[in-house]
């Protein structure tokens, strides 16, 4: 299979394209300038809407993992905006071109979130789960409706939700290992909302799964079986690395650091389920949490 990635080199990208190349996958890269990395590459200027549209064809499936991140700075108008523009203008962008393609691939796999769900308590979540409100599930919503130009072209999308992916290398572990390695790590709020995760592996895997397996279309949660709550996280990762976690930050707290963000996304309580990994055989590498926090801060 020949599998062109968009964010390659960020955390997942490229891990997946790790895990693609060692399957015997020939993987290669959508970017915006040249690199010394192995493999194709095709340019694209996403907010110029410029693309190699010879480049684009021959491949079989192609995974859009691009995006401004969520959990970096103040949601300020401007913020947002970027947050917005750079998930649903560059997906419809591309999905566009590859739908205007001699002969489009076969697959388009795009990033997408568990935010789409927004705050929901203690309700159980599966794809078939409608949007909430607010910020954050309102851009999923849009996220997801961009890629329908390629649907409409007979490609199968697949909507790729993630949960917090559980990586040292980057996103929100990465930001919360040095108050904890130092003892001030904590619950947030009142550590009863439900964290949705899954290891960087299984990432890369259940990608590579929903890649290979043709019944997979639509809404893929990439998520753990097994959520745990923000009180419940604190003790895991306090004990992977043998400090105390018991300084509680307090909801006001955290909406007076971050603002808007903390109730979307760090007080926010949203428990899901990978209903349709589990349904097609998909087989965790790390299902439990602690078993994924060893691995991650082993690597």
């Amino acid at each position: 299979m020949k599998v062109l990635i968009s964010g390659a080199s960020g955390l997942i990208g490229s891990e997946l394209a790790a895990t693609l190349s060692k399957k015997g996958e020939e993987v290669g890269r959508l970017v915006r300038a040249k690199s010394s990395a192995p493999g194709p590459q095709v340019l694209w200027n996403p907010v110029a809407r410029i693309i190699d549209s010879k480049g684009l064809e021959g491949f079989d499936a192609v995974v859009h993992l691009g995006g401004d991140p969520i959990a970096e700075g103040r949601w300020t108008p401007e913020k947002k905006a970027r947050i917005r523009d750079s998930r649903v203008r560059g997906t419809r962008f591309l999905a566009e071109s590859l739908a205007r393609l001699s002969r489009p691939p076969k697959a388009f796999l795009c990033a997408s979130a568990v935010g789409f769900y927004g705050d929901r308590g203690d309700e159980t979540l599966t794809e078939e789960s409608p949007a909430g409100k607010g910020f954050l599930p309102e851009t999923g919503q849009e996220w997801e409706d961009a890629c329908k130009p390629a649907a409409q072209a007979g490609v199968r999308v697949v909507n790729l939700r993630f949960g917090i992916v559980m990586s040292e290398k980057g996103g929100a572990l990465q930001k919360m290992l040095p108050p904890f390695r130092f003892g001030f790590g904590g619950r947030l709020g009142s550590g009863k909302q439900w964290m949705s995760w899954i290891s960087l592996p299984d990432v890369a895997g259940a990608i590579a799964h929903a890649l290979s397996n043709e019944s997979l279309k639509g809404p893929v949660n990439i998520v753990s079986p097994n959520p745990v709550t923000n009180q419940e996280f604190t003790r895991a990762l306090g004990a992977a690395l043998r400090r105390p976690a018991v300084i509680p930050v307090p909801a006001f707290a955290v909406r007076l650091l971050f603002g808007e963000m903390a109730d979307a996304a760090l007080l926010a309580s949203t428990r899901v389920e990978p209903k349709k990994l589990k349904t097609t055989g998909y087989r965790f590498r790390h299902p439990d949490l602690e078993a994924a926090l060893q691995s991650s801060l082993s690597r």
